[in-house]
């Protein structure tokens, strides 16, 4: 067996190792310490808003998004379809029912048609899912909520370091979630934030993430014994200061890391404008991809796992692109949204990461070369 590429793989060395120890040496390790205020103040800078607040990981950050926003038993939030289903778990475990909404065949986020059709008396918002971290039509979003009187909420999991007409991915909605799992442009194994304009939706989210009190370090050097109350139900969702210290040390890699993934990217598209039975994926001009995924469509003639089979074989990690929501068992869904369902068949995910060489690129390319030209 040749060496293995892998799918997806951190960048990681020193300096977070330095940033780990400078945590152990203040002997705050515990979660809503400084150095995750540290991080998030950095993190609101970098996607343009006011507030961010970490959390424990992305599926924690829409949970609380949505908590905030005040959904309840009873409402209907409208899903981007194509998406890992922790985006329609979070308004399930909000109390809420998903209703999914079939996508663009270019960039896979909503399409806005799809998004108005859908609207029904009970509809409170919008759930607009940034596939592969490309945002989708947000002016088009925008209006549509405006129109209806719903909020909208960016699930930008995977779109650390994305633009859309030049505003950062998480600016573009009425708050936002980010993922920092192992896969993510950057990372700190898991982890996610949760960020916004709103200062009420953010003190609200920064209780219910710790039990549904003020965190311990708004305690700190207070001249008296503070004893918190609870008043409400809160959740342990927060980020650790280990984790929130590596998160500093991505954030500076951040332009680094978007480059070389953009890099990658520009090299695939070289090498497989001409390979017939596969379309690459869509960057649109009036926006920044970071490349969290890079996602082949295969012909439908050709059978897309022989292909991840064959890739396999050779040592090139690749696996599907992600999920038509609505045609999992867990949701109860009867109807077919027929571009999500299609793009679930056929997309495959190469390796995609920072750490990428010339030589793996070339040898990830010429083995899907060799496997489609194989299979058409």
């Amino acid at each position: 067996m040749t060496d293995i590429i892998a799918l997806g793989q951190p960048t990681v060395g020193d300096e977070e190792l330095a940033a780990v120890a400078e945590v152990f040496r203040s002997g705050w390790l515990a979660g809503a310490g400084p150095a995750c205020r540290r991080f998030e103040e950095r993190f609101a800078t970098v996607v343009g808003t006011q507030h961010a607040l970490s959390t424990s990981n992305c599926g924690s950050a829409l949970f609380l998004g949505l908590k905030v926003l005040g959904v309840k038993p009873g409402d209907e939030v409208i899903v981007g379809d194509y998406t890992f289903p922790a985006t329609g778990h979070a308004v399930l475990q909000a109390g809420a029912t998903p209703v999914f909404a079939d996508v663009r065949p270019d960039i896979w986020s909503a399409d806005p048609a799809a998004i108005e059709a859908a609207i029904t008396p009970r509809t409170v918002g919008i759930l607009a899912v940034d596939v592969a971290g490309q945002p989708g039509d947000f002016d088009e979003y925008r209006a549509i909520a405006d129109k209806h009187g719903l909020w909208l909420f960016e699930d930008a999991a995977c779109s650390a370091g994305a633009t859309y007409k030049t505003r950062p991915a998480g600016s573009l909605a009425d708050i936002a979630a980010f993922s920092f799992h192992g896969r993510k442009g950057i990372t700190a194994g898991e982890g996610g934030a949760l960020v916004s304009d709103n200062e009420d939706f953010m003190a609200h989210a920064r209780k219910l993430h710790t039990y549904g009190i003020e965190p311990a370090i708004t305690r700190e050097g207070s001249g008296e014994l503070p004893i918190p109350s609870f008043h409400e139900l809160g959740y342990n969702f927060r980020l650790s200061d280990i984790q929130a210290a590596i998160m500093g040390v991505q954030l500076t890699r951040l332009p680094d890391l978007l480059a070389a993934r953009r890099s990658v990217a520009k090299r695939y598209h070289e090498a497989f404008d001409d390979l017939a039975g596969v379309t690459v994926p869509v960057a649109l001009p009036d926006r920044e991809h970071p490349w969290q995924a890079y996602i082949l469509t295969i012909a439908p003639e050709i059978s897309r796992d022989a292909v991840a089979l064959r890739l396999r074989e050779q040592g090139v990690q690749c696996n599907f692109g992600t999920y038509a929501s609505h045609l999992q068992p867990l949701y109860g869904k009867t109807e077919t949204l027929p571009v999500s369902a299609d793009i679930f068949k056929r997309h495959l995910a190469i390796p995609m990461h920072a750490n990428l060489t010339d030589l793996e690129v070339e040898r990830v390319a010429e083995t899907v070369r060799t496997a489609v030209t194989a299979l058409s």
